[in-house]
């Protein structure tokens, strides 16, 4: 079941969220392998500096050929100038733009962008006007339910962003200011099918094939958006596009061991020395929740100096336990 943005087609529908220092090139070249993703993101990037930035040493830019289609994501305010960050993710040849909505990071407060440049539709507003007649790129972006638990006033928000040229629509299925521990309200986003005329992706706590089925029933979205979850189990959209959209994907790893030292190899190859081993230790905290005795294995790389000590330490904890069959279990 194909999504069709401009030229562009999603298939299956579903979305790597774009997460910071976890979605970066390693990661989304193994779900590219894994199969069932059928759009990829990068990790949120600031429109100010990304003119300068050099796509061969810049981390947030690294990108192998196989990753495709994808979409750049972007933090910005009404004083970015955004006509040169789109020509740079041109230049990139990036498949689409994200601007991003709903971060809350405090750093954004005092730049006016995030979830806080949408909470002011009268700054909002130019800055989606420039992007769009900036670019004949797709423009998406990412969004939460909002302050409150209230569709209409979501459903507003949604018909403002489609009417100044947003193409699709990410709902994080959860209230402005809520942590990731609260429950995803995705029976809220079922104000939006047949009301708007461009596609929507839900995301928000979807870490098995039934979250996603029981996500697509109730909020009646286009597609998904997974983030953490397949983090911490990196064959969560393959199954899903396996076992919802009936989409065919190649076993690309048969256990977690032989994934896990493929990202450490991955790591080495592609990024800078200062630049690997604070990545790994933040895949193997998400990565290591799903494996038996995984704790054991995210506290031995939390606590190595080095990449070398991190992958003998590894190599301990696979040799001592039983992780061969795991792929299943989703």
């Amino acid at each position: 079941m194909a999504l069709r943005i401009h030229n562009l087609s999603i298939d299956p529908p579903l979305a790597l969220a774009p997460m910071v220092g976890l979605t970066h090139s390693v990661f989304r070249s193994l779900l590219v392998e894994l199969g069932g993703v059928g759009l990829l993101y990068s990790e949120m990037l600031s429109a100010k500096r990304l003119p300068a930035e050099n796509a061969d040493l810049t981390p947030g830019l690294i990108r192998s050929s196989l990753e495709f289609p994808l979409f750049y994501q972007i933090w910005a305010n009404e004083d970015t100038d955004l006509v040169a960050a789109v020509r740079k993710i041109e230049e990139l040849n990036g498949q689409g733009i994200d601007l991003n909505l709903g971060c809350p990071a405090p750093q954004l407060r005092k730049m006016g962008a995030g979830r806080y440049l949408l909470e002011r539709p009268d700054r909002l507003m130019p800055v989606l006007r420039r992007i769009r007649t900036s670019t004949t790129l797709p423009l998406s972006v990412k969004i939460r339910i909002g302050p409150t638990a209230d569709p209409a006033a979501l459903l507003l928000t949604c018909r403002m962003l489609e009417e100044q040229g947003v193409d699709l629509i990410v709902v994080h299925a959860r209230l402005a200011g809520e942590k990731f521990c609260r429950k995803p309200r995705w029976q809220l986003l079922d104000v939006l099918p047949q009301r708007l005329s461009i596609p929507f992706f839900a995301n928000g706590g979807i870490f098995t094939v039934q979250d996603a089925r029981d996500c697509l029933t109730l909020s009646g979205a286009d597609g998904l958006m997974i983030g953490r979850g397949a983090v911490q189990w990196p064959w969560l959209i393959s199954a899903i596009a396996r076992d919802i959209y009936g989409h065919k994907s190649p076993l690309a790893y048969s256990s977690p061991e032989q994934l896990y030292f493929t990202y450490i190899d991955l790591l080495m190859a592609r990024f800078p020395p200062e630049r690997r081993l604070g990545r790994l230790k933040q895949f193997t905290h998400h990565f290591a929740a799903s494996l038996p005795f995984g704790h054991s294995l995210a506290s031995t790389i939390q606590s190595s100096g080095s990449m070398k000590e991190a992958r003998t330490r590894a190599a301990v904890f696979f040799e001592q336990s039983d992780n061969q069959s795991l792929t299943e279990e989703v």
